[in-house]
């Protein structure tokens, strides 16, 4: 078949046509192709070598780590019958970072909201506790501030996030009324799951209550795992011991039980109480939320040294007025350099 015997100057005008329309289809096409190449990939499930407060955006990190300038650490005083001491001043206090005393550029001790994560033992060996305890975290949630926000966690043979973040105690409260008691104990996993949450906090103060009998014998995680997340963090944690008595733990967990949760929480500014008579746990969580609403705070200007992520320990000492009894401060024993949860603008 013969081509049709089309003049020069139609072809160029037919050719500069087709030209101008796939110009228009590939302007209109770009856009998804680049959406198409740059959109979100697939997050891998959490490992033991990350952390649960890590920014998956490394760009937007360095720059919070570089831009921070005081660290601020949050105190509680207590005397030798383990009451809260209120009313010291700022000339009271001294503080030292890696043994240098620091100058004290912010002091507080205003009341402020706080987010709070419960992580809750639901194991075997809660069995018998688990009524006290329950009846604990309500007596606890009853003393929250309307601006403090809660997120509930329980664990046995794995932790779970029962109720996330919320403003309203009865989200957590109606979930409490239908646990049970049973299998084995993965404390530290718990630890891990409220950490990770304590990234979405919206309040500065941070702080985990642990209601548990102590011990881990089923997690993913270790001990070395939750310290180095703990020393990442600006929580501070809170422990419940509901310990079998002295010399009758039935597990070797068990026994590990009070030393375990007294470091971990002595590490991060809190404190464990432990708790003999299942009558005394309402008590005991009052005690805890007046001594969480009642602390100081206290920051400095760190010494210049790079955002390296190295640890700096932190020590505040007392000068009270005389005549005062004997006091104990506890705070965070430290923070890690560039980390944005150690320090604050």
């Amino acid at each position: 078949m013969r081509r049709p015997n089309i003049p020069k100057a139609l072809r160029n005008r037919i050719t500069g046509v087709v030209i101008g329309l796939f110009s228009v289809v590939l302007l209109t096409c770009s856009p998804l192709t680049l959406f198409a190449q740059t959109g979100p990939k697939p997050v891998a499930a959490p490992d033991p070598s990350s952390s649960p407060l890590s920014d998956t955006n490394g760009a937007k990190d360095r720059t919070l780590r570089q831009e921070v300038d005081m660290v601020l650490a949050n105190a509680s005083v207590i005397d030798a019958y383990g009451r809260v001491v209120t009313g010291l001043d700022a000339g009271d206090f001294r503080i030292f970072e890696d043994g240098v005393e620091q100058e004290i550029s912010h002091f507080s001790t205003e009341d402020v909201p706080v987010s709070i994560g419960i992580i809750l033992d639901m194991s075997g060996s809660m069995k018998d506790k688990f009524e006290k305890s329950r009846l604990a975290t309500l007596q606890f949630l009853k003393t929250a501030n309307p601006q403090d926000q809660f997120f509930l966690v329980s664990f046995n043979d794995r932790a779970q996030l029962v109720t996330p973040f919320t403003d309203r105690v009865e989200d957590l409260q109606e979930p409490l009324m239908f646990m049970s008691a049973k299998g084995m104990t993965a404390l530290f996993d718990g630890i891990y799951l409220g950490l990770t949450e304590m990234k979405d906090a919206r309040n500065r103060k941070r702080a985990l209550l642990i209601i548990s009998d102590g011990g881990d014998n089923h997690s993913r995680y270790n001990e070395r795992d939750i310290r180095r997340f703990l020393k990442e963090a600006d929580v501070q944690v809170y422990a419940i011991g509901i310990y079998e008595p002295y010399g009758s733990c039935p597990t070797p967990e068990e026994c590990w039980g009070p030393s375990l949760l007294t470091e971990l929480t002595e590490m991060s500014g809190g404190r464990t109480f432990r708790v003999d008579n299942l009558n005394e746990l309402p008590d005991v969580a009052t005690k805890i939320s007046l001594e969480l609403r009642n602390q100081y705070v206290i920051g400095f200007k760190p010494l210049k040294h790079a955002p390296d992520g190295k640890w700096h320990k932190i020590k505040i000492k007392l000068h009270p007025p005389r005549g005062l009894p004997p006091l104990t401060v506890y705070t965070r024993s430290g923070y890690t350099s560039g980390s944005p949860m150690a320090t604050a603008r």
